[in-house]
């Protein structure tokens, strides 16, 4: 089973600094691998329209919809007390704060105190995530807001990094999502098998071994951001434009 890896975006339309449909096609030109819609406050045919229009800047599968209703796909994220859903899905992603179930994959939240969220606590920190977490395929949520934590991310064994604000309040979606991708690609290309970073040859390892891994995990890094940027389909027709207006209609944007 493919579960969320990379960089996953979290929509938020009220805080994005542009229509929503715009910042996420900039995120994944970027490098975003995934999208979690979240907007349940919408109406349900204007949240089914904007998922149709999501799906189109985005490679096949890999819109997932917050809530049971998957919204016409086949992936849904679930809250911690939402029901699981009653048609067939591919994909069972759930946000969580404690122990886990049955899920395929889970955020787990915060890694790090939010402007999102503010007073939303206490910070759960990598390490009790990663313990939490265990043989689980998991996302790390919340105040990954930089280079350095996405890394922080990767060292501690997270699948990915959902971002919400970083994003969505970015004047410029498309370079944050290729800081934030490239940082936790390649620190997660020069993580060992064991959870190490560093030459799994030689305790320590030289300088040479350490320069060769670094130029290893920079051109891994290269590679996947091209091959994210290549995969992402062509501009969003009519559709797009729809969804987008329809969401300026309900929120009284102009």
């Amino acid at each position: 089973m493919v579960t969320p890896g990379g960089l996953v975006v979290l929509t938020d339309r009220r805080i994005a600094r542009g229509p929503l449909v715009d910042v996420v096609r900039a995120a994944v030109r970027g490098g975003a691998s995934w999208v979690i819609l979240r907007e349940r406050d919408l109406p349900y045919a204007e949240r089914a329209e904007l998922a149709a229009a999501l799906r189109e800047v985005l490679p096949p599968g890999r819109l997932i919809v917050a809530g049971p209703d998957p919204l016409g796909g086949d992936a849904v994220h679930l809250a911690e007390r939402d029901p699981r859903p009653t048609a067939e899905v591919r994909l069972v992603g759930r946000s969580r704060h404690g122990c886990l179930s049955d899920e395929d994959y889970a955020t787990l939240s915060p890694i790090w105190l939010t402007d999102t969220k503010p007073g939303y606590g206490p910070a759960l920190g990598l390490a009790a995530a990663a313990e939490l977490a265990g043989d689980v395929p998991w996302l790390a949520l919340g105040g990954i807001d930089s280079a350095a934590r996405a890394r922080e991310c990767a060292g501690a064994g997270a699948a990915g990094i959902a971002v919400l604000g970083a994003i969505m309040r970015s004047r410029e979606p498309e370079r944050t999502a290729l800081e934030l991708a490239r940082a936790f690609g390649s620190a997660k290309a020069a993580r060992r098998p064991d959870g190490r970073t560093g030459d799994p040859g030689r305790a320590g390892g030289s300088s040479a071994s350490s320069t060769s891994t670094s130029a290893a995990a920079s051109a891994a890094a290269s590679a996947a951001t091209s091959a994210a940027t290549s995969a992402a389909p062509p501009r969003v027709g009519s559709l797009g434009e729809r969804a987008e207006n329809r969401l300026k209609l309900s929120t009284g944007a102009s």
